[in-house]
């Protein structure tokens, strides 16, 4: 006799149950941890970032790849091109009416392009953007001002303030949707757009919050898609950190054409906008503005602005310059040196790097013989200026001096000059351009390098040009006649 066994019910119901789990896998949404510094994924969370960072990461659901790949810049196949057969063309640039802005800018926006604004919350960004905007719109062009912090009230009452007259061709959006954002802009077809900030922007396509890297990534890759596609100069606000660098993933600065800094010390008039990237223009160019009740005013004499109420003759003040693009920067370095009477001596820089003033006093001790190890030492550049470059070393270094034996200068003097470890001086770019700006702010003499006198072909009437070697010749020279 044969015994059959009926399989059947159980075979549906293990497919049943191998069905339910099917689905809910489908169903179960995949995540990932994002470090919100830099932007590193990770499937499961880390205490410390690869970058340094702690406690940056945040979960976030991770992007499904789409079924039509819109991400591409060409379509059909890829085929590489032969470099000498690329074509090139001529940049149009949008004039913005401002001159100092203009010349951060290279000239003017460039068409198409993203320009990153940063800067600490009440430096002058919204007002420089509006300023900017109206300009623009007075000359017959379509502007679209989309804010995600500020109401369309607030933004009137801001144009009111710094424009007067508003031109009919300005437009405002209060929106933090992107996708409503590129509706807009099909519909009025702007000229120039502006988006006030990126941390306040979404897309719906992800799921996390605004600001987050996801975010903020997305969000700039449709702005950039908005900008090439439609030949439109996009000027993008974005947040800073404590530290003043730029909230967010690089990924940001990385995606733009142009970073441009506003800077400043907000409880004074002066406001310096500078150039860290531009891939259109120079990155040595700064502008220069004065903040009133009018909105942000061009400061034509820079070397002027930053000198004013300077008195001459005095102890620890000396007068450095740089050059910037395409002008030279004249400014005052103030040192104060005082006893150490509690522990280890106190070495501050406010506007100075702090590790070359280090080097600087290391350097005078060691070559000029001056007793600073129980000293406190304090620098700072007047104005609220951020020097790059070495060329303020010798100015530095005087300064202390000038502080330490408390004598000053017998006549007007220009001091610049990189500091070696031996205590030479190196020479410094531009030193030409420099000493004729300081003949024509009156200065009686300038210190520099002697390779920089050595090269040089004319010196300018009424200011005395001194070839330096040593950190101790520089000390000696600057205390007599």
């Amino acid at each position: 006799m044969t015994i059959v066994y009926d399989n059947s019910k159980n075979r549906r119901s293990r497919e049943r149950i191998k069905g339910r789990r099917t689905l809910n896998m489908a169903k179960k949404t995949k995540t990932v941890f994002v470090c919100q510094e830099c932007g590193y994924e990770s499937p499961t969370w880390m205490g410390q970032c690869i970058c340094g960072a702690w406690n940056s990461f945040v979960e976030e659901k991770a992007a499904s790849s789409p079924k039509e790949d819109d991400r591409r810049r060409t379509t059909g196949s890829a085929r590489p091109m032969q470099l000498s057969q690329v074509g090139t063309r001529e940049y149009k640039r949008v004039d913005t009416h401002i001159g100092e802005l203009n010349r951060v800018l290279g000239g003017g926006l460039v068409k198409g392009s993203l320009v990153l604004i940063s800067g600490e919350p009440g430096i002058g960004k919204s007002t420089i953007i509006i300023q900017t905007a109206s300009n623009i719109a007075v000359h017959g062009k379509r502007v679209l001002y989309v804010s995600g912090e500020e109401s369309d009230e607030q933004i009137k009452m801001r144009a009111d303030r710094v424009c007067g007259k508003i031109p009919e061709n300005l437009f405002v959006l209060p929106e933090t949707n992107l996708e409503n954002v590129e509706v807009a802009c099909e519909n009025i077809k702007p000229e120039f757009l502006i988006i006030d900030s990126i941390q306040t922007m979404y897309s719906g396509e992800i799921d996390s919050a605004p600001g987050s890297v996801s975010q903020v990534r997305a969000c700039g890759n449709k702005l950039m898609k908005i900008g090439k596609t439609g030949n439109i100069p996009i000027f993008i606000v974005a947040h800073v950190t404590k530290s003043g660098e730029l909230a967010g993933p690089k990924t940001v600065e990385h995606l733009v054409d142009c970073v441009l800094n506003f800077g400043g010390e907000r409880d004074q008039e002066l406001r310096i906008l500078r150039s860290f990237k531009n891939r259109f223009g120079t990155t040595s160019e700064i502008g220069a503005f004065m903040m009133t009740e009018s909105g942000l005013e061009e400061v034509a004499d820079i070397s002027g602005t930053f000198l004013e109420g300077k008195t001459e003759e005095t102890e620890g003040s000396v007068t450095a310059a740089i050059y910037e693009g395409s002008r030279p920067v004249m400014f005052e370095v103030q040192a104060l040196v005082t006893p150490a009477n509690i522990g280890f001596a106190r070495r501050t820089a406010v506007g100075a790097d702090n590790t070359r003033l280090s080097m600087i006093l290391a350097v005078l001790e060691k070559k000029a013989g001056l007793q600073l190890i129980n000293q406190d030492v304090y620098v700072n550049i007047v104005g609220g200026l951020r020097p790059e470059g070495t060329s303020v070393d010798l100015a530095v270094a005087l300064a202390i001096y000038s502080s330490l034996k408390n004598t000053a200068a017998a006549v007007r003097t220009l001091a610049i000059g990189e500091l070696g470890l031996t205590g030479d001086l190196r020479a410094v770019q531009n030193a030409d351009k420099i000493v004729r700006e300081a003949a024509r702010m009156g200065y009686e003499r300038v210190l520099l390098p002697a390779s920089n006198k050595r090269n040089m072909k004319e010196e300018p009437g009424g200011c005395r040009v001194i070839g330096i070697k040593n950190i101790r010749d520089a000390i000696r020279t600057f205390s007599s006649r």
